[in-house]
């Protein structure tokens, strides 16, 4: 061996420390390329999607690059050498090159955790909506609601949203809390029509729809107020009247459960469209013109 590093000095010049140095680099070159070829060997045998494989390709490269050159330095330069520097630099380069997946590692232990949102809520975050139906290490899966389809009804797509979003964006969920929500249905009537009469139609109809409701969701009010600053002095369903430009307003208000905000919108139509069918002095108002014609003024001017 002796001979083979005074050969390798008296040939090309390099001092038996820094043959040891290349031998060094040489075989991190050589081991860390072969735990990359391992690992995305495994990668293509788990999963076909291109996409998936373009991302692990992507990352296991550049973690695998950026280790390389910390433990090449280590070896070159002896203030690296130091371990905890050394783990310093090499931590503070994985938090680098896997920071998104380290973001939905901790958006996961969030869930968890805290609980914003479980398998079954309905949620929104940011600007998508629907049921989580999945919650995985880097991911949760929601089956999609609204978009194209009115009344927050599901479309069949599903959303796969990351975890780190947890941290970004606010999250609403329909499920927490008294597991009711307030809806409105505006019904707008002529200035001509019996208001006073419609009212009275319209907060029948909607208390015979959502009565029972009321009595449930103040036992909910009571079991949510033991975690969450809810409170509501009346769930009952009310009539709300106003004016707009082209009749009287009068606003349907009233509780329904998330998943059957739809039903309830289409019993509560089917109704009135029946009572107010009934009554020749109810109409429904929109927008319209009128126009008067001025009476012709008669001409006295002589001839």
């Amino acid at each position: 061996m002796e001979e083979i590093t005074k050969s390798i000095q008296n040939t090309l010049g390099i001092s038996p420390e820094h043959q040891i140095k290349v031998l060094y680099s040489v075989l991190i070159f050589v081991v860390l390329g072969i735990i990359r070829f391992a690992i995305l060997k495994i990668v293509w045998r788990l999963t076909e999607e291109p996409k998936q494989r373009y991302n692990w390709k992507r990352s296991v490269s550049f973690t695998v690059g950026f280790i390389t050159i910390i433990l090449i330095a280590s070896v070159w330069i002896e203030a690296i050498g130091k371990f905890g520097a050394f783990l310093g630099l090499l931590t503070a380069g994985l938090a680098i090159a896997l920071k998104d997946p380290l973001t939905n590692i901790a958006g996961w232990i969030f869930i968890l955790t805290r609980q914003p949102f479980k398998l079954g809520d309905r949620v929104q975050i940011g600007e998508q909506a629907g049921d989580v139906i999945d919650i995985r290490l880097f991911q949760f899966t929601l089956l999609e609601i609204g978009n194209w389809v009115n009344a927050d009804q599901s479309t069949g797509r599903i959303i796969h949203v990351p975890n780190g979003t947890v941290f970004t964006q606010s999250q609403a969920n329909y499920s927490t809390g008294f597991n009711y929500i307030w809806n409105e249905l505006p019904v707008l009537v002529t200035f001509e029509s019996n208001w006073n009469m419609a009212k009275e139609i319209l907060q029948k109809i909607v208390s015979d729809h959502a009565e029972s409701l009321s009595e449930d969701a103040e036992k909910r009010i009571i079991e949510a107020s033991k975690k969450y600053m809810i409170f509501y002095q009346y769930l009952t369903p009310i009539v709300y009247t106003s004016v707009q430009d082209s009749g009287v307003l009068l606003s349907m208000r009233y509780i329904c459960e998330p998943r059957k905000r739809r039903g309830t919108e289409h019993a509560i139509w089917e109704d009135v469209l029946k009572e107010f069918a009934l009554h020749k002095d109810i109409e429904f108002a929109y927008p319209t013109q009128r126009f008067f014609t001025r009476p012709a003024e008669k001409d006295d001017s002589p001839l």
